[in-house]
């Protein structure tokens, strides 16, 4: 018997799962391709927005929440499975902050950590990168995690503890009686719970506009690419941000730069007009990467929204039915909180958080 059918299996429908176990709950994934390897995969793993300042406030009390979370929940994770997810605190090293009240401001208000290095600080922090920033910050908490590997860990710590996964099983059919879903079909079989809830990423919308008419989920696929260079540990110490592009630091040497943001629907075809600006790029903030070759180019979904908050909750005509996705450029950054209070919701336990700010009638 199942309790709870999650429809997603990203990194927000693990961490759904994840939360939802802890009470006892009974779960089964149904995921339309493998585990993890849609837009979760794909992405970078930086665990903040990338100018937090200018992130809407519902953004930032899933991401505050999350970011305290994390360092536990990979040590969890790593001795339970024996993959070490890579969490490390590497910092944000912000080039063009040409917002530079603003920014003070928000991180004195939300207590984040920041230095406003001068060009002799900045080259210290990072001797490899050559270009002159324009107004740099720097917040040194910022962490990172590598995100195929806590979706692996995630997953295996699920199975551990008995949750049913099924891979390459899409939802073809969600059979109602006006006010309660009574079953799911995906292929030619068909599952029942008490509850269920749709973590699909991207195709999140839809699914809503297939399914359920009403409302309507402003949720959609926005293509990002990315490329990785096969460098050396120590030629890039921190995640560095400008103009919208970010290179990123792995703990092997490996240094991902990204991304793109492209209105492409499903198409998750890589293009060369895309890599030529990622190198271009990368090039110019770290020219020593000219002589280390590109290991992968790849492109991924977004589940894009508005204005990059989050819908979290129950839907307002089907009684069993919960919503959690829409989550943009920071499901990972976002998905411990956002686990929690969609648990919180189904459970009837007493959030942390306003709810009423990421429910699918409001504004978004």
């Amino acid at each position: 018997m199942t309790d709870i059918i999650i429809i997603g299996g990203g990194v927000i429908g693990l961490m759904t799962a994840r939360e939802l176990m802890k009470s006892g709950a009974r779960v089964l994934i149904l995921e339309r391709q493998t585990i993890g390897r849609e837009s979760s995969w794909a992405g970078g793993g930086i665990l903040s927005p990338l100018y937090p300042w200018r992130a809407a406030e519902p953004i930032i009390q899933l991401w505050l929440r999350s970011h305290a979370e994390y360092p536990r929940l990979a040590e969890i994770l790593q001795t339970r499975t024996g993959i070490d997810p890579e969490w490390r605190r590497s910092g944000l090293l912000i080039a063009d902050c040409k917002d530079e009240r603003l920014a003070e401001t928000w991180c004195q208000s939300h207590e984040v950590a920041y230095e406003r290095p001068d060009l002799a600080q900045f080259r210290a922090l990072e001797p490899s990168v050559q270009f002159t920033p324009s107004s740099p910050i720097f917040l040194p908490e910022i962490a990172q995690v590598r995100n195929p590997r806590l979706l692996r860990a995630l997953e295996l710590e699920l199975l551990a503890d008995g949750a049913q996964i099924f891979e390459y099983h899409a939802v073809t059919e969600i059979a109602t009686n006006g006010t309660n879903i009574n079953h799911v079909s995906a292929g030619d079989k068909t599952y029942s719970a008490d509850q269920y809830v749709i973590t699909a990423g991207a195709w999140s919308g839809m699914m809503s506009d297939q399914f359920f008419p009403s409302p309507h989920l402003h949720v959609e696929p926005v293509r990002g690419q990315m490329i990785i260079f096969s460098a050396e540990p120590g030629l890039l110490r921190h995640v560095i941000l400008n103009q919208g592009h970010y290179l990123i630091p792995r703990s092997d040497g490996r240094i991902l730069a990204g991304s793109t943001l492209e209105y492409a629907g499903f198409d998750k075809s890589i293009t060369e007009t895309a890599r030529s600006e990622l190198l271009e790029f990368a090039y110019t903030v770290l020219p020593a990467l000219r002589s280390y070759a590109v290991e992968k180019h790849w492109a991924g979904l977004r589940p894009g929204s508005p204005t990059g908050i989050p819908y979290i909750g129950r839907h307002p005509a089907i009684q069993n039915l919960y919503f959690n996705c829409g989550h943009f450029r920071n499901g990972f950054a976002m998905a411990p909180a956002s686990a929690h209070l969609l648990a919180d919701l189904l459970l009837a336990r007493t959030p942390n958080i306003a709810p009423a700010l990421y429910s699918l009638t409001a504004e978004h």
